[in-house]
Formats: C-alpha cells, structure tokens, sequence
C-alpha cells in the first residue's frame, strides 16, 4: 500500500496535497500500521508538507482507537515536531478523539494534568462534559475559568444523559435552558430527539421537532435523519417515507451510507415500494 502510494505520489497528476497524505494516513491507521503511519508524517516535513489539525485528528484517533491513548498523547506532546502549537486547538483534538472512542476518564485525567499549562477555552470544557458523574465538576471548573455554559453545553449534558437512561434529568434540563439564559438551538433539540429515539418513544421526537417550528428553530439533515431511522425503527413506513419527502424538498441530501442505512430494514419487512421510493429519489439526487 505505502510502495503504490510512494510511486502514485511522485507522478506529475497527483496533488501533493495536505488532504492527499490524508487518505494514506487514514488507510494505515485502519490497518493498525503505526510505523508506515509515522513515517508518512515525516516524509510529509520532508516534502515541505503543513499538517493540520485534520492530520493530527487521524493520527491521534488511529492509535485512541487501537486502544494506545498513552501514543495519542505522546503525539500532543509532540505536536511542536509536526510544525503544531502545542495549544488550545491541539488539546481539543486529542479530547475528541478520547472522548469519541468513550475514553472519558483519560480525557478528564490528561485535562487536569495540563491545567495551567496549557489555555482551556469552552469547547475543551464542552468534549469532556458527557460523563455524567463528572458533570457538575466540569460545568463548575467551566464558569472557574471565565466561560458561560453555551448551547453546545447543553447539547452535550443531554446525550450523556441520554446514554445514561436518564431521559427525565434530559427534559428537565432542556426545558431550563431559557431561564439559564441559553435558548434551546437546533442542536439541543437533535440531543433530546435522539434521546427518545433511543427511548424508543417516537410520540415524543414528533412532539419535539413539531415544537421545533414553534420556537423558529429548523431542524438540519441530522433532525431529519435521526426521525427517520427511529421511524423505521418502530416500523411506522408511511412516517419515514413522508419525512424523507420533507427532508429533501428543504434541500437535505443525507450520504449514500446513511441512505442505504434507511433501505436495509425495509428490504427485510417492509412493502417493496418503500424502497424503491426511497432508491429512486436518491438516484434523482445523485446519492446512488
């Protein structure tokens, strides 16, 4: 793989482009091939190449991934060898990928290790807040350090709610949110529908993005969605068909994986028409 990428790299045609060593850093991450991984990146100094921040994600969440969260760290530490400032931004990567693969007690133990060190700002505060038990501490060290809970605060204390099956603490908390001084945004109310998708309370998420127009808030792609999948989930077809309508007629084209993602659980109990319906609209959008 590394041999054809080396040959492929040098032709004229080729872009010697941050985002081109991105796919062969991808690749090898997958593949658990740390060395060839590393040695990319040095061939990408030496070719003059600027890593990004883009960069360090994939290389970080490669080895978080592979469960070595000590050589996600050593790469922060190190982020000054890649051409990266060993700062704010940098340190919100590496909390990302810690927290996405569910490494939250790392996330929070590595933030208070470097406390001091290195400037927190509030979307540091934001990654880490989805542990529940850690919650109250980390919105308290949050106000601490000068920034107010935002509604990206917010959308984060709801899912982690959520994961914990405290779907009451979620809408209490939700519907606080104007007294805090924080109006509930598109990505708060995706946080509670999500919740009760999960809840398998489809008469709930309904209520919820109905509500969404009262307030002016328009649901994005995602609101759309995650309906849709929980409508299918409860096998209400003419709901799912119908939102998929909507969704698209406000111009929202989901990917092909999430796409295919709508079609599997009707090619196994729902009338063939579903399907085709939803193919041939994808196709008429360019997503099959």
């Amino acid at each position: 793989m590394l041999v054809f990428f080396n040959w492929a790299i040098k032709k004229p045609n080729v872009a010697k482009h941050v985002h081109t060593y991105h796919i062969i850093l991808k690749a090898l991450g997958r593949r658990k091939f740390f060395n060839y991984m590393m040695q990319v990146l040095n061939d990408m100094r030496s070719r003059d190449i600027r890593l990004d921040l883009e960069t360090l994600s994939i290389v970080m969440d490669s080895f978080v991934r592979a469960g070595h969260v000590s050589k996600a760290i050593q790469v922060f530490r190190n982020s000054a060898e890649f051409g990266l400032d060993c700062d704010t931004e940098c340190l919100n990567v590496l909390l990302q990928c810690l927290c996405r693969r569910s490494h939250l007690v790392a996330a929070n133990s590595f933030l208070d290790s470097v406390k001091g060190k290195v400037r927190f700002n509030g979307t540091t505060h934001n990654i880490v807040i989805g542990r529940v038990g850690e919650m109250e501490r980390t919105l308290e060290a949050m106000v601490a350090d000068g920034f107010s809970p935002d509604s990206a605060t917010f959308s984060y204390i709801l899912e982690g709610l959520g994961r914990a099956d405290r779907i009451d603490d979620a809408v209490e908390i939700f519907e606080s949110m104007k007294g805090k001084g924080c109006v509930p945004d598109t990505i708060t109310y995706n946080a509670v529908i999500s919740n009760f998708i999960s809840d398998e309370n489809i008469d709930e998420c309904v209520n919820y993005f109905m509500s969404m127009s009262s307030n002016a808030c328009d649901p994005n792609v995602y609101t759309y969605t995650k309906l849709i999948a929980g409508f299918l989930k409860a096998r209400k077809v003419a709901d799912a068909l119908e939102m998929f309508d909507e969704m698209l007629s406000r111009g929202f084209v989901p990917t092909t994986g999430t796409i295919t993602s709508f079609m599997e659980p009707l090619c196994s109990y729902g009338p063939p028409y579903a399907t085709m319906m939803i193919y041939q609209k994808a196709i008429k959008k360019g997503r099959m």
